[in-house]
């Protein structure tokens, strides 16, 4: 036979035909859905035509088995639907090699039909390999480099660690918005996870769609797009149809759709069914052309990002999943191959595949388990090294078994409770060791932190060391510093205050007595972290409500020792999965009891409405010589003088129409100090009667006789903030009462509100807080010096947090520097994660 100089031009493009809609049909799971009329009918039809056109006899013997592969394909079951499209894609692909290898003899056809499978599969995916990655993903080199060579380099292992506006089709306009999204670099993508995946796997058609419901569906466009202006919103609206009805697809203020689509277009849509007076209608679809390679937003478990103004979900995922296919080579494995077969983790390269392009819902869990261990696993073995770090150092070993120690607690008015012996005992026996303590005392409102760091105080005094006793704010500052005197003063032990609104020579003052040794216990703000503050011998250091600290702040306090013992404390109660996560490298001390004769707190919320009802209950407390809190809220976080005005402006009705025969004092934070003071002070002293209040009173105000305090719009407060206000009026054995005054509009508010009248616990109250507002917003990790999550949920996971922390501890305790091979990625990934912050892996 006469040389083939390539096959007629309309069978080229029935083999065309042919190939398109097979991996269709692949990705629809072999459901014979991928065409209109059927999978099978099309191929059949086509492959007909093709032979009717056919001049080779090899080129018309192909053709025939192709016709009877798809003989009775909608009958056959799923695993025969799958063997034959695999053959009819080996067919099809020698079909389409004949077309574009010419000339073509007998004899060569022939050698072709023996090899095609195997060479022209490897040809395909090297093809396809190279053409994506120069269409999608290649990095761009620099504008000489282009000019000069005309191509672009293979992609290097260190390409996921450039800049994401290199990539085709980003730019510069789009990484700014990447950037919003914390994708800087070209690996970042890999860890842009899905907030969620939806599964559209199930192809429906029109007959079968549920109004309410969103579904996938396959149509033909059978009109052009009409836009309408309805007041101020576009309507586009797409006439569509498939053998079962028709509907239409609808679009508001998208009028663009109409020169995207066009009669006879067949396509593939996600979307709310809904019917508008008697249409059907599909609105706001994601829509894929049929026959699209990419096949990412239809018939698959899709994966739906986070978004910013500007990037779109098929934008995000096409550049994703380019990414993927083209560099996902790049990843290497981190863990040591006994870790991931010992606990069943799936490797990072099919994980990260997994992830973002799930086969199914099971390989999907299985990629997010690994994920999330690795990601556990990082931080724990930071905090792990970190606690490390400082037990290793030489410290200093108290003596605590002195007889002073005990006549100390033995003066005090009350008995100590169980929970406060129990942490006593727990931090001397961290003073007495010779590495440094590092603890966290965390409790309850009114549990008595302050007594049991006293004793702790006491113990330093005695064995002739100085102390630091840190507070947020001044109020809380001076208030420590008046419990300590009094305790303090007739032991003869000097407790000095060093705060920034004391007068430059107060100041000076201050700073000298430290500097010489004179002051023994000195407590005050961030005043004591300044340069020009010099302590002669600090041997422990005390930080109270240690979250609104940052890490670097507590390490500056820390500096001005050598080693000295650290103790944190806080009255937010910390949940515990937070409690490893944040503080995983502290000890930890709980006081869960409350003193004798302290009762809770009864809790009644009150719709705005009947806000004289609480007002009325206030004034019978009044009446038998009590006093009350009125707290207000702040509209933003700093104290704006359109909400200070508000607080005065309530403290005026309240003086004028509710109390008028009592004391109504103002307090917020644009007072001046002095002013401040004075206030609390005739507050203190049953001056005042009602305290009108913002935050300022929110942790470390103790007048044990407030016990009534009314919260006006609790709703817009937070749990864990709500708490520490309930906890002002818990400071007697008096019954004391809290009023939530609020009409809340969202289920998230309402939550809050209905926990608060539930429960007085502050550690159910923490772990319904973590639930409501999620880990970040409660207790940020950055100022731990920690990275923030990325996918694991640290209250879902705890098990898989669990796990990880004793995979940490285990390789700290077998390899405390990492330096085994088999722990070169771990090393690696946690320097990074803390570039910039190494230090803090030495400090709490």
């Amino acid at each position: 036979m006469s040389d083939l100089k390539g096959l007629d031009v309309a069978l080229r493009e029935i083999v065309d035909k042919l190939a398109k809609p097979i991996p269709v049909e692949r990705n629809m799971g072999y459901r014979d859905l991928s065409v209109i009329g059927g999978f099978g009918q099309y191929m059949r039809l086509w492959a007909r035509r093709a032979l009717e056109l056919a001049t080779h006899d090899k080129v018309a013997e192909m053709l025939r088995r192709l016709i009877s592969l798809f003989e009775g394909y909608d009958v056959l079951s799923v695993v025969e639907r799958q063997r034959r499209v695999n053959e009819a894609e080996q067919i099809v692909r020698e079909l389409s090699a004949l077309t574009c290898h010419a000339p073509v003899t007998e004899e060569s056809a022939s050698r072709l039909s023996q090899s095609a499978v195997q060479a022209i599969t490897r040809s395909a995916v090297a093809s396809q390999r190279a053409g994506v990655a120069a269409r999608y993903t290649a990095v761009k080199p620099h504008a000489d480099q282009g000019r000069a060579s005309g191509k672009v380099e293979a992609p290097d292992k260190d390409v996921l660690e450039k800049p994401v506006q290199y990539l085709h089709g980003v730019g510069q306009k789009r990484a700014a918005l990447l950037k919003r999204l914390g994708v800087e670099k070209v690996g970042d993508l890999l860890t842009l996870f899905p907030r969620r995946h939806e599964d559209r796997t199930q192809i429906k058609t029109l007959s079968q769609l549920t109004p309410g419901e969103k579904e996938c569906i396959f149509v033909t466009i059978t009109g052009y797009p009409r836009t309408e202006r309805r007041r101020n919103i576009t309507i586009t609206k797409v006439p569509v149809a498939d053998q079962t009805g028709s509907a239409f697809l609808v679009w508001f203020n998208q009028p663009f759709r109409e020169a995207q689509l066009f009669p006879r277009m067949k396509l593939f849509a996600y979307g709310k069914a809904q019917r508008f007076m008697h249409s059907l209608c599909v609105v706001m679809p994601e829509i894929e052309p049929a026959g699209e390679e990419s096949w990412l937003q239809i018939g698959r478990i899709v994966p739906i990002y986070p978004l910013t103004q500007g990037l779109t979900q098929n934008f995000v995922r096409q550049l994703v999943h380019n990414t993927l296919e083209t560099l996902g080579w790049t990843i290497e494995e981190t863990l040591p191959s006994e870790l991931l077969t010992v606990h069943n983790l799936m490797p990072l390269r099919e994980a990260f595949r997994q992830i973002h392009f799930p086969d199914d819902m099971h390989k999907l869990q299985g990629a997010r388990r690994r994920l999330v261990f690795e990601e556990f696993l990082l931080m724990q073995l930071a905090l792990a090294l970190r606690e490390r770090g400082f037990k290793k150092r030489q410290g200093i070993a108290f003596k605590t078994d002195m007889p002073q120690i005990q006549e100390f607690i033995s003066s005090f008015p009350f008995e100590l409770t169980a929970s406060q012996k129990r942490a006593i005992a727990e931090i001397h026996r961290d003073m007495a060791s010779p590495q440094p303590m590092n603890r966290l005392l965390h409790g309850e409102v009114g549990s008595g932190k302050t007594i049991v760091a006293a004793v702790a105080l006491y113990t330093a005094v005695l064995n002739g060391y100085q102390s630091a006793f840190m507070a947020p704010t001044e109020i809380l500052a001076e208030q420590h510093y008046r419990v300590l005197l009094e305790l303090f003063q007739p032991f003869g032990v000097d407790v000095t205050l060093l705060i920034g609104s004391l007068s430059p020579k107060e100041k000076k003052k201050a700073r000298r007595r430290i500097e010489l040794g004179d002051a023994s216990i000195i407590v005050g703000t961030h005043a004591l972290i300044q340069e020009d503050v010099n302590f002669k011998n600090l041997g422990l250091v005390i930080v109270d409500e240690q979250h609104r600290f940052g890490v670097m702040q507590r390490a500056n306090l820390i500096r001005k020792g050598i080693c000295p013992d650290v103790l944190v404390m806080t009255a937010t109660p910390i949940p515990r999965t937070l409690a490893l996560t944040v503080y995983g490298d502290l000890d930890v001390s709980v006081l869960r009891e409350l003193p004798p004769g302290r009762k809770p707190v009864i809790t009644r919320w009150v719709r705005k409405e009947k806000r004289h009802l609480a007002y009325r209950f206030v004034q019978q407390e009044l009446e038998k010589g009590r006093q009350a809190y009125v707290v207000c809220p702040l509209i933003e976080e700093s104290e704006k003088l359109e909400d200070v005005d508000a607080v005065v402006r309530h403290a005026e009705w309240l003086q004028r129409e509710v109390f008028p025969e009592y004391r109504v004092g103002v307090l917020h934070g644009r007072l001046p100090t002095h002013e401040k003071d004075s206030v609390m002070d005739a507050f203190r002293r049953g001056e005042i009667n009602v305290l009108t209040t913002t935050t300022v009173i929110e942790v470390g105000v103790d007048v044990p006789n407030a016990t009534v305090i009314v919260i006006e719009d609790a709703h817009r407060f937070g749990l864990a903030q709500l708490h520490q206000l309930r906890g002002r009026v818990r400071r007697s054995t008096f019954q004391s009462y809290c009023f939530l005054i609020g009409s809340p509009s969202s289920d998230d508010a309402r939550r809050r509100l209905e926990v608060m009248v539930r429960t007085n616990d502050g550690f159910e109250i923490a772990e319904e807080d973590l639930r409501i507002r999620g880990p970040g917003e409660f207790y940020g990790t950055r100022q731990h010096g920690l990275p923030d999550l990325k996918i694991a949920d640290i209250i879902n996971d705890v098990d898989l947090l669990i796990l990880a922390r004793q995979v940490a501890h285990r390789i700290v305790e077998e390899d405390p520097h990492l330096q085994d091979p088999k722990y070169r990625a771990l090393r690696q990934n946690v320097l990074r994660l803390f570039e910039g912050r190494i230090e803090l892996i030495d400090i709490s």
